[in-house]
């Protein structure tokens, strides 16, 4: 009777928490919800405006345009909550959107975290989520549901390498009979590499840019390896030196270059996780090569890049942003073999 009643009045939920953006997945059914992780607020006040529905694409849209009495706020930063209150009121809301409920028995949860967050920083995502209206809820790294979602075959006596790269984190993990032989998390990915061309331009152009513009701009040019026909883009900011609006021709060549400080860190992160592995493994590795997952993954070149820098195979994995999700979805409609391979915050 209680299955019977868990079934028709709730579901099971696969969530990933992200810097950016947050997506939700029911098991066997697909991806929900996909919206930036964006709360508006009041400044002075604790409430989310609109009573409540100001969260995600609608709070995102104010980025950079809110007047004063505005806050735009993003409550996870580098894949930590960085605000109780607003995380619980941004997972409430696509809790509630996603399932279409208010009311019922409260869903079972899994989480994706980085691999890089404390005990005292997990017990935060716990928290929040039960205060959400979440019932059971387990954890998992960014990397190993990567590597289930890309399809690797984690559970046999290989090394499996993947590389999730995000807004807030690289999480980096080898693995071989379904556990994590060696793994790094670092907080260098999508948001630095924006902060990176942000600074770029300013020293280069004296043009003062946001971080949005400073990721359309990554979006729409930017790469990791030479390109066969090199891109450029206009991009609109403030003159540091007149205090006036201007324009600016910018080519791939030159985002390249921004970007160049944080690929290195990343190729920093991989190299030492390869490096904490037997040379069993190692040796796997050169025929299995990485395979590359998260919003970063879809940046020009990148997989060119790696390659070169790292010398094995790199491959890029099918819809690159989903990934972590659906490996999400894969251990929760698998949860009895999974079960002890996750981690229940206990």
């Amino acid at each position: 009777m209680l299955s019977w009643l868990r079934n028709n009045f709730t579901t099971d939920l696969a969530i990933d928490l992200g810097t950016s953006s947050t997506q939700i997945g029911f098991p066997a059914e697909g991806i929900r919800l996909d919206e930036p992780s964006v709360v508006a607020v009041a400044r002075g006040q604790k409430g989310v405006l609109g009573k409540g529905a100001a969260v995600g694409k609608l709070a995102h849209q104010m980025l950079g345009r809110a007047p004063d009495g505005i806050r735009v706020v993003r409550p996870i930063a580098h894949g930590v909550i960085s605000d109780f209150e607003l995380t619980e009121a941004m997972l409430r809301y696509f809790m509630q959107k996603a399932t279409g409920r208010t009311r019922g028995f409260r869903p079972r949860v899994v989480i994706a975290i980085p691999g890089c967050i404390t005990a005292v920083e997990k017990r935060a995502v716990i928290n929040s989520a039960e205060r959400a209206g979440a019932g059971q809820i387990w954890l998992i790294e960014k990397s190993r549901a990567a590597g289930v979602g890309a399809g690797l075959p984690v559970s046999e006596p290989v090394a499996s390498m993947v590389c999730d790269i995000g807004g807030g984190t690289a999480e980096v993990a080898v693995m071989s009979l379904g556990d994590i032989v060696a793994s790094r998390s670092i907080r260098t990915a999508g948001d630095e590499m924006d902060q990176a061309i942000v600074k770029y331009l300013r020293r280069r152009y004296s043009l003062r840019i946001g971080e949005q513009s400073a990721e359309l701009l990554k979006i729409a040019i930017g790469s990791a390896a030479p390109l066969d026909h090199e891109l450029s883009h206009e991009v609109s900011g403030l003159d540091t030196a007149s205090g006036i609006p201007r324009k600016a021709m910018i080519t791939s060549e030159e985002i390249r270059e921004a970007l160049y400080e944080p690929l290195e860190e990343i190729v920093d992160c991989i190299r030492g996780t390869i490096e904490r592995c037997q040379p069993e493994l190692i040796a796997d590795l050169a025929d299995t090569g990485l395979v590359l997952t998260g919003g970063v993954a879809m940046l020009r070149g990148i997989d060119r890049h790696l390659n070169q820098y790292l010398g094995i195979p790199v491959r890029i994995a099918e819809s690159p942003r989903t990934t972590v999700t659906r490996g999400v979805m894969i251990c929760l409609d698998h949860l009895e073999q999974w079960q002890d391979r996750l981690d229940n915050g206990s």
